[in-house]
């Protein structure tokens, strides 16, 4: 028989019952519900920089979809100037191949 294993297995046991009187002693229990509070204030507080990110975040995404919005209109115009520009040459060229 192995005795280093029982005497092991029997000091676990020993370890276990005494682990489960201190965890549930009114210290523990105070010094959990004093950690539940701080991680419920840590939570609050992170869920306001969430928030003030997604608002950050739909600003940005705003001011970004303006951005390309006022690129197109530019684009756009420019391709109309160009469009008349091309048409002017051509009919200059054909006022001066009827002459």
């Amino acid at each position: 028989m192995d005795w280093k294993k029982i005497g092991l297995f029997a000091g676990g046991v020993l370890m276990g019952s005494y682990g489960v009187k201190i965890l549930s002693s009114g210290d523990a229990k105070k010094a959990y519900t004093h950690t539940t509070a701080a991680v419920l204030r840590m939570k609050d507080t992170v869920m306001k920089d969430v928030t003030t990110i997604r608002e950050n975040a739909g600003d940005i995404a705003a001011a970004a979809k303006d951005i390309n919005e006022e690129r197109q209109r530019d684009y756009d115009a420019q391709m109309i100037e160009d469009a008349k520009a091309v048409l002017a040459q051509a009919s200059d060229a054909a006022a001066e191949a009827g002459a």
